[in-house]
C-alpha cells in the first residue's frame, strides 16, 4: 500500500511541475503569437477533426464560455472556422487550411521543446507515466 507521504509527494510533485511546464510552453508559443489556450484547441482540432465548444470544453476540462471566447480568437486570426453539424443548433469548429499549416509549423518548434524537457527519460518511462496521468484523471472524474 502506498503511504500518505508518497501520495503526497505525487501530488506536490504534479503542482511543482505544471506551473514551469506552462510558463516554458507559453514562452515557445508567444514566439508564434499564440497561448496555451489556443495551442490545446488547435492541437485537439488536428488530431481528432472537428469539434463543438462542449467536446472541447470537457477534453480540456475548463467552462463552455472559455472555449467560446477561446475560439472566437482563433477564428479572428482565420485559424477555425464553422463546419456544418448535424443540425442548425450545433456549431463544430474545424481547422482552416492556414490553422493546420501553423499548427504544423509551431508543432516543429513544441516537439524541440518537449524533446529537451523529456530528455533522459525513456519512451517506455513516458508510456507508463501517460498511462498511470490517465488513470489519475479518471479516478477524478468519477
Amino acid at each position: 500500500m502506498i503511504s500518505i507521504e508518497s501520495t503526497a509527494k505525487f501530488f506536490q510533485q504534479l503542482i511543482t511541475l505544471y506551473r514551469p511546464f506552462e510558463n516554458r510552453l507559453n514562452m515557445e508559443l508567444n514566439k508564434h503569437d499564440l497561448h496555451r489556450a489556443q495551442w490545446t484547441i488547435l492541437y485537439y482540432l488536428y488530431n481528432y477533426g472537428s469539434a463543438t465548444n462542449v467536446e472541447i470544453s470537457h477534453y480540456q476540462g475548463v467552462e463552455k464560455p472559455t472555449i467560446t471566447r477561446t475560439f472566437a480568437s482563433l477564428e479572428e486570426l482565420g485559424y477555425v472556422s464553422q463546419a456544418p453539424g448535424k443540425d442548425k443548433r450545433e456549431k463544430r469548429m474545424q481547422l482552416t487550411t492556414l490553422g493546420r499549416n501553423v499548427y504544423e509549423r509551431v508543432r516543429v518548434s513544441i516537439d524541440k521543446l518537449e524533446k529537451e524537457i523529456l530528455n533522459g527519460i525513456s519512451e517506455e518511462e513516458q508510456l507508463e507515466t501517460i498511462r498511470m496521468m490517465e488513470t489519475v484523471r479518471n479516478n477524478i472524474r468519477k
